[in-house]
């Protein structure tokens, strides 16, 4: 087949400085390209980068884009100026994989049979892409609101997980885990930080034998960053001041990223965005690297994490979820925990870039072969 992706007018390639999706479809044109297809990937084209080259198998076209807008009429108007340039240096392609806003709407014929990846809970712009040959789902949460857009979507949407943005051998040698809880993600109410300080809190305070244990708090805290900016960072730093307590600035580099995931025990992610999260690629990774998660009860996290199997599910609905969180932090904590660390590691072939990429091209010849 031959294969276009086409990004977003904000971000380049290769992946540099972030860029979840960014990431993932990087990795998986180049399994598109190693079983056989002609893929052409597009993005924002960046000072120091060609406009056209080869990596691994992938021709990688760069257009013109922009640095992302505060204000979304503009973010709008730069995808529309973005989205025309690339449509005129498109490639005849069978497949044009998309998530920009425009580009479902515009697109010629000869680009392909449009899919339009579908990250985040759509609000209403579907039904906009009528030349659209499928929608793909990165969870159930999302694939339930693409069909409450329309029943007329029944058909022509699927549910894919996100891959894990990296390799790791499913035989990777076993790891020395420490007596750390880490939590990756921006520092803001809604991901529920103070909840995770608030439990930790009480955990050091109450419990003697936990006094020794460790919390590592990794992510943007700077509004630009999609943080919660200084005054809340500030509250948190109030809740509780600690040693055992430290603050980490964002990590792009994966590499050193997986390391805190490797030592770590426990990985925390209390998010309180009930309409925000739609996956939960944070918790996914941290299971890839044998850290036991504990998330909020949010759905998107109940697609691969089964409460007492390989994680904890705690109710951040409940009175007092703080003390619902520390108290399934102590469970975990202080039980043998190789069992759950073995079911969690099974996310390395379930989400593998390798077998996510296979079903999206199974997908692919689906959509093709379909009347």
């Amino acid at each position: 087949m031959r294969i276009t992706i086409l990004q977003g007018a904000f971000l380049a390639l290769p992946p540099h400085n972030g860029g979840a999706v960014e990431k993932r479809w990087y990795e998986m044109a180049k399994i598109f390209a190693a079983r056989g297809h002609t893929v052409t990937h597009v993005s924002r084209h960046l000072p120091g980068l060609k406009e056209k080259e080869e990596i691994d198998g992938v021709t990688h076209l760069r257009i013109k884009g922009y640095d992302t807008p505060r204000s979304l009429k503009v973010l709008k108007w730069y995808d529309l100026l973005y989205s025309l340039r690339c449509l005129r240096q498109l490639p005849d392609a069978d497949i044009l994989i998309t998530n920009t806003f425009w580009s479902p709407i515009l697109a010629p014929k000869r680009a392909g049979a449009i899919i339009v990846d579908v990250a985040r809970l759509p609000k209403g712009q579907l039904c906009l892409y009528k030349k659209a040959k499928c929608f793909r789902a990165n969870s159930s949460v999302v694939l339930n609101a693409i069909l409450q857009e329309s029943a007329a979507f029944q058909n022509r949407s699927i549910q894919i997980p996100n891959p894990l943005p990296f390799h790791v051998e499913a035989d990777h040698p076993q790891f020395s885990k420490e007596k750390r809880i880490l939590y990756t993600g921006r520092i803001h109410p809604e991901k529920g930080v103070h909840l995770l300080i608030e439990a930790f809190k009480r955990l050091i305070t109450e419990h003697s034998e936990l006094s020794d244990w460790h919390l590592d708090l990794v992510g943007p805290w700077e509004v630009a960053g999609g943080g919660g900016g200084r005054d809340y960072r500030d509250h948190l730093m109030g809740l509780f001041t600690h040693p055992n307590i430290h603050w980490v600035e964002p990590i792009f580099d994966t590499q050193k990223l997986n390391q805190y995931y490797e030592r770590s025990s426990i990985f925390v992610y209390p998010s309180l965005a009930e309409k925000g999260e739609t996956f939960g690629l944070a918790p996914l990774e941290a299971m890839a690297w044998g850290a036991v998660p504990i998330v909020s009860q949010i759905k998107c996290f109940q697609d691969f994490i089964e409460h007492g199997r390989n994680g904890i599910i705690f109710d951040h609905r409940s009175s007092n979820p703080a003390e619902q969180l520390s108290e399934a932090i102590l469970h975990v904590a202080s039980i043998d925990r190789n069992n759950m660390i073995q079911e969690a590691l099974k996310v390395r072939t379930s989400h593998s870039v390798e077998k996510v990429s296979d079903e999206f091209l199974d997908a692919f010849v689906h959509f093709l072969n379909e009347k």
